[in-house]
């Protein structure tokens, strides 16, 4: 075989495999994007709205805000424009301070405006209009209510093993939660990466356990026993309360964008760079050790993916997920 042929044959030999690794490579890559992609549609995507100088505010009222009994506020209460805070005592505010009126307190208020408005700005997913939330379980994303929303039981929010992941409830009217009603984060979410745009005002059942931020146009009334791990804030109306507990102390460790944007963007980084040295790492074996260092190369990366895609599915606590439970993927808004 003359030189020339013998050039060919071996480019040809080794082309092939790389190629075919290549390929394989890109398209584990690829599934594995598109899979993400399809768990994570909708509000994951977004940006959770700044709160700005409210984020240092646990409650916040328009008009007025009212306690009766053995109420613990621990972050911010505030009122604006109107002035008057009352029951306190026999309530208390813990690691925060109290603005009546004033200029920080209607900064805050604006800013809460601002963040509701993007709220209502966002694209829904998911219509749940005439669904009760009692029983279901879902995935990050924009749920919308053509009127009222109902919670009767529990309604688990699975962030999916993702620090960021959001979950943005919209009404048109009220949102209202029967007696023990609860809302748990589960998988790795915050309590504050869970908003409440409420087209009018939000009560809350006696011994509710609640979770998010409640962005109220009008008023929240929480009633006996209730609790909410995240912030109840009323633009135009009162903010009713009556023993309860309302802490932001969820929301301390999750930075600027109050929806675990700082711990979370620490995990995507080191996500995206294992995920971008794997590739790095396929690139340079098929370089140095032709075909077969590529298919080695490309079998890691997506082994590496693996780990991660398992730690997301990891302690799911398989009680949420009874037979009973309706699962909404907000990616596709079906069923």
């Amino acid at each position: 075989m003359n030189p020339a042929s013998r050039s060919k044959t071996s480019l040809r030999t080794f082309s092939l495999p790389l190629l075919a690794a290549i390929g394989a490579l890109s398209f584990a890559c690829g599934s594995s994007g598109s899979e993400s992609h399809d768990a994570t549609h909708g509000a994951l995507g977004e940006a959770a709205p700044f709160l700005g100088s409210a984020q240092s505010f646990a409650v916040l009222g328009g008009s007025t805000v009212t306690n009766t009994g053995a109420t613990t506020i621990t972050g911010g209460l505030g009122v604006s424009p109107g002035l008057a805070i009352t029951g306190f005592p026999p309530g208390i505010v813990v690691g925060g301070t109290v603005h009546a009126g004033d200029a920080v307190a209607l900064q805050a208020q604006t800013d809460v405006t601002a963040a509701y408005g993007v709220l209502a700005g966002e694209a829904c997913n998911v219509d749940l209009s005439g669904k009760d939330l009692g029983g279901l379980t879902l995935a990050p994303g924009v749920y919308c209510f053509s009127s009222s929303a109902q919670l009767t039981g529990s309604l688990v929010l699975d962030a999916g093993g993702r620090a960021d992941a959001v979950f943005v409830f919209k009404t048109v009217s009220t949102l209202t939660t029967g007696s023990n009603a609860s809302v748990r984060v589960i998988n790795g979410g915050s309590d504050c990466g869970v908003f409440w745009q409420v087209g009018s005002s939000a009560t809350l059942g006696t011994g509710t356990t609640f979770a998010g931020n409640i962005l109220a146009l009008t008023s929240i009334s929480i009633t006996t026993g209730a609790s909410i791990s995240g912030r109840a804030l009323a633009r135009n109306g009162a903010v009713t309360m009556d023993g309860n507990r309302v802490s932001m102390d969820s929301c301390k460790s999750v930075g600027a964008s109050d929806a675990g944007a700082s711990d979370a963007a620490s995990a995507s980084d080191a996500a995206s760079a294992s995920d971008a040295a794997s590739a790095s790492d396929a690139a340079d074996a098929a370089t140095t050790d032709g075909g077969a260092g590529v298919s080695d190369a490309g079998a890691g990366h997506v082994d590496a993916g693996g780990p991660a895609s398992d730690a997301g599915e990891g302690d799911t606590g398989v009680t949420d997920y009874d037979a009973g439970t309706t699962e909404f993927d907000s990616g596709t808004g079906t069923l």
